[in-house]
């Protein structure tokens, strides 16, 4: 059993990851309401259920990929139970072979370790070299959850509050297609 805490609209206080504490103060200053919980660490989706359950929304799957060359990052957001064709989505996006980008390169540009990629760990990216892509079904849900750079915490804020005010705060925007 997955230990999370209970339910807050404030930034948890016992986070000492950077990325967390920049996204917390962040959706604080632009004044988006969020609610979050601290949890003990989750690294696979199936793990991520409890939370689901307790913030009452689907923690959004991200999945970091990067061109042959790895000279092109991509940050590709999802339902939890789909599955990415990197084939397809290459053709979709005009980039071919398309494969997971190696751990260094997820720290280096998000901040983040294997197990918490995050559309939260853009902040990180102040030189735009990640290219986010969110699933259309996710965009069009009212609700979206996800870490916030770390997977001992996450989060639920309105879908629009991401695309809308977070996203052009960090000077990124997403490409929505259907997966």
């Amino acid at each position: 059993m997955v230990y999370i805490s209970e339910v807050r609209n404030t930034a948890p206080e016992e986070l000492d990851n950077p990325t967390a504490k920049k996204v917390y103060a962040t959706l604080d200053k632009l004044k988006i309401p969020y609610e979050c919980v601290t949890n003990d660490v989750v690294e696979t989706m199936e793990e991520c259920i409890e939370v689901d359950k307790a913030l009452g929304v689907e923690i959004r799957k991200s999945i970091f990929l990067c061109n042959k060359k790895k000279t092109s990052f991509f940050l590709v957001v999802m339902p939890a139970n789909k599955a990415v064709n990197t084939t397809e989505l290459g053709n979709k996006i005009g980039v071919s072979h398309l494969s997971f980008a190696p751990a260094e390169y997820m720290e280096e540009h998000l901040g983040a370790l294997p197990g918490s990629a995050s559309v939260m760990g853009l902040i990180n990216d102040e030189d735009d070299y990640v290219q986010l892509i969110i699933d259309k079904e996710v965009a069009d849900e009212e609700w979206f959850g996800c870490n916030p750079g770390i997977n001992t915490s996450h989060l639920k804020m309105k879908t629009a509050d991401l695309l809308n005010k977070f996203l052009p705060k960090i000077r990124h925007k997403a490409k929505v297609i259907a997966l």
